[in-house]
């Protein structure tokens, strides 16, 4: 399919303030840390955010539509994406905004290694090259910051396998249901886990996890990153359709220049030589993965 170089740049745009959205959702989210558990934090997210789009869902395909699913990987789904939320929840508040989302973008490696294991798709090079230059970069990124915090430093790549794990069941189940309907079911399953699991880490005698009334201004903010979520997925959705998945794909970077400069003006987070050095690794590891994905593509298109 040929796209029209308007259409195009318009995609592309869509797709870079989606992407740029998520980082404003980050930014909030860290001005948060220790106001509340994190795992309420983030079900109140997803219920601001699947009340939205059931509301949606209802009016166009009829209220019967917004019953739970049944299948499993659904649910997989909604569990994966909560553990991803929870993971950079943890992330942003224990570290600077930048370095925790530069972590974060190993999701491109370890999306490709799953699709391999549980999609069977062909074990590619490139794919093994890129999870290996991405390593590299996640040690130079993690490397004082693991020294400091020990094993939470690790909580950007829970995120980030979380988000793979969900692209993954998403290919899984592609075409089950309208794009609506997805975005519904992943949000409705991951609130009913995320409220499960507020309740349970309160009964845990963590403290961290307790639930206790928040301020108003908390749960506000929290249904602000629900608003912006979904509008944020929104605009990168629509950027698809308009320019194309492997278009689209190097936009994501704007959300790390994003979280760079809001970390920066707001909580002080200057970036430094050796965290930036991890970062320009690992986003060249994410680029020469999607050189790879286009070139084949292309190649695929011209054997037709």
């Amino acid at each position: 399919m040929t796209v029209h170089p308007h259409h195009e740049r318009a995609g592309l745009m869509w797709a870079l303030a989606g992407f740029c959205t998520l980082s404003i959702g980050d930014a909030i989210v860290k001005g948060m840390a220790g106001q509340w558990s994190p795992v309420a934090m983030a079900a109140t997210r997803y219920v601001v955010g699947t009340i939205g789009l059931a509301v949606l869902l209802g009016s166009r395909e009829g209220w019967q539509a917004i019953r739970l699913p049944s299948a499993p990987l659904q649910w997989l789904r909604g569990i994966a994406i909560s553990c991803s939320a929870i993971g950079m929840f943890l992330a942003v508040w224990i570290m600077p905004l930048a370095e925790a989302t530069t972590i974060a973008f190993t999701q491109p490696m370890i999306t490709a290694m799953l699709a391999m294991v549980f999609l069977r798709e062909p074990a590619r090079p490139a794919a093994w090259i890129a999870t290996a230059i991405a390593f590299v970069g996640v040690i130079i990124v993690l490397r004082p910051n693991f020294e400091a915090l020990g094993w939470g430093a690790l909580f950007p790549l829970i995120g980030a396998t979380g988000m793979a794990v969900t692209i993954i069941a998403n290919r899984a189940v592609a075409g089950t249901a309208s794009v609506l309907a997805m975005q519904y079911y992943m949000s409705a399953t991951a609130m009913v886990f995320l409220i499960v699991a507020s309740l349970a880490g309160n009964f845990s005698g963590v403290e961290r996890f307790a639930l206790d009334w928040p301020h108003w201004s908390v749960v506000a903010r929290c249904a602000f990153i629900g608003i912006s979520a979904t509008f944020a997925q929104w605009f990168i959705y629509m950027g698809t359709m308009k320019a194309g998945a492997g278009t689209i794909a190097p936009m994501t970077y704007g959300q790390l220049l994003m979280a760079t400069g809001l970390g920066w003006i707001f909580y002080g987070d200057k970036p430094d030589p050796v965290a930036l050095l991890g970062a320009a690794i690992i986003i060249g590891a994410g680029l020469f993965l999607w050189w790879d994905s286009r070139r084949r593509a292309i190649n695929a298109a011209e054997a037709k």
